[in-house]
């Protein structure tokens, strides 16, 4: 998957398990859901997921990884990889955009994603073997792109990997599980929790004032193809100025985050939260405690490796200091009355 900022590679085991713990579950949400890496792992261990993710970008993600089934639309998908791989790029306004103007991608790669893009586009794909399609070609982008995982700006100098060449790879689907049919959704999140009903709820909100529409802008353009008026030295679209989220927003982010818990319907709750984060253990445990019997398990990580180089201007001139190189990570469990977690804290 994807090279992405708060993504919960190393916290799924302990999610997975907590869940598997909870008695009579079947069903999960995953309500932001992001590169869809927990939603993948809650498909693979049988559960039916619903995926959510307000951003583009994110919602075809979990649409390839938790909607789509290996069986129905694998074996054609690889024979439309193989094919996207023979075209010869023809630059356009991915090149102009993202090797010109800016310095994400090498060029030679830059006109290959826009000749495969526009492919993609003008064949009439059902959404989920769209999806999947997008995503080999997103995949395939970020293992040869120049940033340090986030697009915010690029790398002074070419990174190693940009220099080869693109190839795209089917993505890792998962047959249907054993619970039923999964599917992906484009909601608020507020609004996702008053639709999308399931026996467990995992929440992973934002925790601080970077949006990830601006981190990842690059996908959502690629996603949409909306060949968007961009900004700034890192091209930014233009909607990053003005699509905000109120879970970005540290004075708004506790009444929304009780707006999206007073508004589930699941009775098993599981919240994964940051000690970096607008509101403290205290805080957030104040807001489930209403909600059933409450459970909380601590985790102690690296930082992402953006926070263990220090802090750099536009120029790539070092202007701060890493100020910590470990932080802790939250799974709150909320139930409807007490289970026996066998958790073991990472």
């Amino acid at each position: 998957m994807i090279k992405y900022l708060g993504s919960k590679r190393t916290l799924i085991p302990q999610i997975i398990e907590t869940i598997g713990q909870m008695g009579p579950v079947t069903s999960a949400c995953d309500l932001f859901s992001g590169t869809a890496r927990v939603g993948h792992a809650l498909k693979k261990a049988g559960f039916r997921v619903l995926s959510n993710d307000h951003n583009a970008y994110a919602a075809t993600i979990a649409r390839a990884y938790v909607q789509a089934d290996l069986e129905t639309i694998g074996e054609q998908a690889q024979t439309i990889i193989n094919e996207l791989n023979q075209i010869k790029g023809a630059p356009g306004y991915f090149t102009e955009t993202f090797c010109e103007k800016s310095r994400f991608f090498q060029p030679k790669n830059g006109e290959r994603i826009d000749a495969i893009r526009e492919y993609i586009e003008s064949r009439h794909f059902d959404p989920e073997l769209k999806s999947v399609l997008l995503i080999s070609l997103m995949e395939a982008a970020d293992r040869v792109d120049s940033t340090t995982g986030v697009q915010m700006a690029y790398l002074k100098n070419w990174a190693a990997r940009s220099h080869n060449d693109l190839e795209l790879r089917l993505p890792d689907l998962l047959p249907q599980p054993k619970n039923g049919k999964c599917s992906a959704h484009q909601f608020d999140a507020i609004e996702a929790a008053k639709r999308l009903e399931a026996d467990v709820t995992y929440l992973d909100p934002p925790y601080n004032q970077h949006k990830y529409l601006g981190n990842y802008h690059i996908w959502e353009s690629l996603v949409l193809w909306d060949k968007p008026e961009v900004y700034g030295v890192a091209c930014k679209r233009i909607d990053c100025k003005t699509r905000k989220s109120i879970f970005n927003s540290k004075p708004r982010f506790h009444q929304a985050m009780k707006e999206v818990i007073d508004s589930l319907q699941s009775p098993y709750l599981v919240v994964s939260f940051n000690n970096e984060g607008f509101i403290t253990q205290e805080e957030m445990e104040t807001l489930l405690g209403n909600k059933g019997h409450l459970q909380t398990i601590t985790c102690d990580y690296k930082r992402y490796v953006g926070a263990q180089i220090g802090i750099h201007n536009q120029k790539g001139k070092r202007v701060g200091e890493v100020s910590h190189l470990r932080n802790k990570e939250f799974i709150f469990v909320v139930s409807p009355e007490a289970i026996n977690l066998n958790i073991a804290a990472a």
